[in-house]
């Protein structure tokens, strides 16, 4: 494996357990372990766990920003609702995880700061992505009733999946995202 490789899979692997049991449920041992390196290796692509943690919530930002596409492209105010929606339930469904950022949000108090603010950065980028895509939507005349809209979609779409993750009930995300 080459050295982008690598790093790309001590990300997969500590995103998967961070988002299995939170930013203090893996160590640098536990990912060396699972990729099949040394600790000294894992130090070597982060060097500190706050650096894996930044990094590793960037790239999740980035990956779900992305699958969402231009949130001013042509497609319909509802199609892009859709679209927001199924992010969220593909890690549900697909993958059987948590969104990593509702994870570290909820811990957000005990994180290293930079961790925080990473996380902080997925919460206020799907916002401003959201006001960006109901900014045509006739019913929500003004700012603020497109940024109470955006607000209340990603709470009750991370409120959703805690709820179906803990009654191991998938349509409790889906009764849940069809009732906005």
């Amino acid at each position: 494996m080459d050295r982008a490789g690598t790093a790309e899979k001590i990300l997969d692997v500590a995103e998967s357990l961070a988002r299995h049991g939170g930013y203090g449920g893996f160590s640098f041992r536990d990912l060396a372990s699972a990729v099949g390196i040394k600790s000294a290796s894992v130090h070597y692509h982060f060097p500190t766990k706050e650096a894996l943690g930044v990094a590793m919530t960037q790239r999740y930002n980035d990956r779900f920003l992305d699958s969402l596409g231009d949130p001013r492209d042509s497609r319909s105010v509802a199609e892009k609702r859709q679209a927001f929606i199924a992010g969220f339930r593909a890690a549900l469904v697909e993958e059987n995880l948590m969104c990593l950022c509702g994870v570290l949000g909820a811990e957000s108090a005990s994180l290293p700061q930079p961790v925080a603010a990473a996380a902080r950065g997925f919460f206020e980028r799907t916002r401003d992505w959201l006001l960006e895509a109901l900014e045509t939507d006739p019913a929500l005349g003004d700012a603020k009733a497109r940024e109470v809209a955006a607000l209340e979609l990603v709470a009750r779409l991370e409120g959703a999946m805690i709820m179906a993750q803990s009654l191991q009930d998938v349509s409790v995300f889906d009764r849940v995202a069809a009732s906005g």
